[in-house]
């Protein structure tokens, strides 16, 4: 069974969370969960019904120096949905919360990683998403963005999140991989 790392940060995607997880299982990924801050606000009654679906904790701070890891090392990394902060910051290497450290640790020990964001017309508009995409892409991030991924929409319309189209390219970078 192939290790998932599925993050997610504050975008309503996220709230459906469980059902990719369940999606994932069947695929045969081990899913292990991590969220931004507040993302796991927003899922906190949620939390132990997600460790029992996942089999792990739910993560959404470093653990402490010397504290052994409670997940098993990552095989693929899909951090969806991403918002235009965690993106950025991600872009950038400002590693301030656990998922996006993770991530740029990723980018650098060759873990396979795909990206799905998940911003309104407003936030596309900004010249910091299109440089931030290019750039994860340069360092071999899979983000799928555009054209046969998440399309940004109008601000406050919510389109169906193209969850499927992560979890394929999930399974494609994986295969790849082995």
């Amino acid at each position: 069974m192939t290790t998932l790392y599925l993050f997610g940060s504050a975008a309503p995607p996220v709230l459906g969370v469980a059902a990719v997880v369940e999606e994932a299982q069947r695929r045969g990924f081990d899913v292990c969960l991590g969220l931004t801050p507040t993302a796991a606000r927003w899922l906190e009654p949620q939390v132990a019904g997600l460790e029992r679906l996942t089999g792990h904790p739910v993560r959404s701070d470093y653990r402490l120096p010397g504290a052994a890891d409670v997940w098993p090392r990552a095989e693929v990394i899909l951090f969806a949905p991403v918002t235009f902060n965690s993106l950025n910051s991600w872009a950038l290497g400002l590693t301030s919360t656990f998922v996006v450290g993770v991530c740029a640790e990723g980018t650098g020990k060759g873990i396979p990683l795909v990206a799905m964001p998940c911003v309104n017309e407003a936030y596309a508009r900004h010249p910091a998403l299109g440089r931030s995409v290019a750039e994860l892409r340069a360092l071999g991030v899979s983000v799928l963005y555009g054209e046969g991924g998440f399309q940004p929409n109008p601000p406050g319309e919510r389109h169906e999140y193209p969850w499927q189209a992560a979890l394929a390219e999930v399974e494609r970078v994986a295969a790849r991989r082995s």
